[in-house]
């Protein structure tokens, strides 16, 4: 039994540090190992020292993304963006393959050393860039960064807990949606198609997001709802069937309920529009399904409107 301990304290110790030490930013499919002294931003996805005015920025990109980036990060592309080309080299990580630049700029009279790695993972391009100011370099020398930036890695997908956390209000029940797009702090989008395929026209959709302003009195209420509705995109063809006002969860509403031709293959939908004001803003609220999945997903989309809630 000591033997087996033993051996099994040896292969822990022989674990690279990646596999404990990588910290995702919330909503972020990208993580690192950030170095000691940075702490996860506010304002964007990574990690930054607002002391020293270091700043690990971490971006998803489409696929196709890694072939562009691999031709135009060199000394001639970087130039228009005030960047003096220092190096470049290939990189071989876990993610994928990827390369590493290293350039010089000068941004408001601070001189300070560019970092960027562009990664090919599976399904997207991860891009990490570091910006180190020479007068940080003490706290963070080379070997630091370039520690961090092999740390790359890519998770299969945000927990939903995750993104909904990033939305200015909360929804308690999905009624079997899945999340299919989201704007932080601003919007979601939830769709019946499946995860590994993008939303179809003839998958029943529904996008909720919240908005400052709004109508201060009721009887402009009716008005706003309809020039809201004439905005929704991809529709045609519409008829407005009822547009009229109710209580949603206590608060002043309104409803709208339509059918019209979606996308590009005119498929017959149903479309219920709800708004809710109060508070200095409204929430907007919007369900689309095939008019032979209407009855059902009517029901899903009511369950789905009456969960919401401000934070």
């Amino acid at each position: 039994m000591t033997r087996i301990a033993l051996l099994l304290f040896a292969i822990l110790l022989a674990l690279p540090a990646q596999a404990v030490d990588v910290v995702y930013p919330v909503g972020s499919r990208i993580g690192i190992a950030p170095p000691p002294g940075l702490a996860p931003s506010r304002s964007f996805f990574g990690f930054e020292d607002t002391t020293n005015n270091v700043a690990f920025v971490l971006a998803g990109l489409p696929p196709e993304a890694y072939a562009e980036l691999a031709r135009s990060l060199n000394a001639e592309g970087l130039k228009p963006q005030g960047l003096t080309f220092e190096k470049r080299e290939n990189l071989t990580l876990d993610a994928g393959k990827g390369i590493l630049v290293v350039a010089r700029q000068e941004v408001e009279n601070i001189t300070l050393r560019k970092w960027i790695a562009v990664v090919a993972t599976s399904g997207m391009t991860a891009l990490v860039s570091a910006q180190i100011p020479d007068a940080a370099k003490g706290a963070y020398p080379d070997a630091t960064v370039r520690t961090a930036l092999a740390s790359v890695a890519v998770r299969p997908e945000v927990p939903v807990e995750e993104q909904l956390s990033l939305l200015p209000f909360k929804v308690g029940e999905l009624a079997h949606f899945r999340v299919g797009g989201l704007l932080p702090g601003r919007a979601l989008m939830l769709t019946d198609a499946p995860s590994d395929a993008p939303p179809t026209e003839s998958a029943a959709q529904m996008m909720i997001s919240v908005a400052l302003g709004g109508p201060a009195q009721t009887a402009d209420r009716s008005n706003f709802a309809r020039d809201t509705f004439a905005t929704v995109p991809n529709v045609r063809d519409v008829r407005i069937e009822s547009s009229e006002p109710l209580r949603i969860v206590g608060q002043p509403g309104h409803q709208i309920m339509a059918v019209g031709k979606y996308g590009a293959r005119g498929v017959d939908v149903m479309i219920v529009q709800w708004m809710r004001f109060g508070g200095g803003a409204y929430m907007h609220m919007l369900g689309i399904a095939p008019v032979a999945q209407w009855t059902p997903t009517y029901a899903r989309f009511r369950q789905v409107r009456d969960s919401v809630d401000s934070r």
